[in-house]
């Protein structure tokens, strides 16, 4: 064992002036917790660990607490995201069709793997167990927009589409 000092991580730092604006609508709302957090969510695209703290102090909860809550459910996430959220079905409907030729095609063109995100933050990519259109398995989405009867080269057209796309 070292007794070299650990290194320190460096403490992310955003504006939280938003995280403040969101507390402050929900303030006076009882079980003001949930809506708190999604709408910080939404603001920054996950939820950042200043805002954690922040959130804490503001509503007078453990954040320990506020953890439960983020790891309870799916929807929260801890890390930052991609703009377009890539999801591919992998259910049976979808695995039959192929599903798995269409994830490691995503693999390749992005060059990220299950829950990852690229490093410019362009894409975030998800294996999901269904996205409930079976008739048109095998199925990708990004973001809202749906895509059915998958093929490689639809993967290519869609990574292209979304490669012109601003990121704003």
């Amino acid at each position: 064992m070292s007794n070299a000092p650990a290194e320190e991580i460096p403490a992310e730092e955003i504006d939280l002036a938003e995280a403040n604006h969101i507390i402050d609508k929900y303030l006076t709302l009882p079980g003001n917790l949930m809506p708190v957090l999604q709408g910080i969510q939404d603001s920054y695209g996950y939820v950042p660990k200043p805002t954690i703290d922040l959130v804490a102090e503001r509503l007078n909860v453990y954040p320990s607490q506020i953890y439960g809550v983020l790891t309870f459910y799916a929807q929260f996430h801890l890390k930052p995201r991609g703009r377009y959220i890539i999801r591919v079905c992998v259910g049976t409907a979808c695995h039959v069709q192929g599903a798995e030729r269409i994830v490691e095609t995503f693999f390749g063109r992005l060059g990220i793997g299950h829950a990852e995100t690229t490093p410019d933050l362009r894409y975030t990519f998800e294996k999901v167990a269904c996205l409930g259109a079976c008739g048109m398995a095998p199925l990708a989405m990004v973001n809202d927009d749906t895509y059915g009867k998958m093929t490689v080269q639809k993967v290519d057209e869609i990574v292209e589409t979304y490669n012109q796309r601003p990121m704003k």
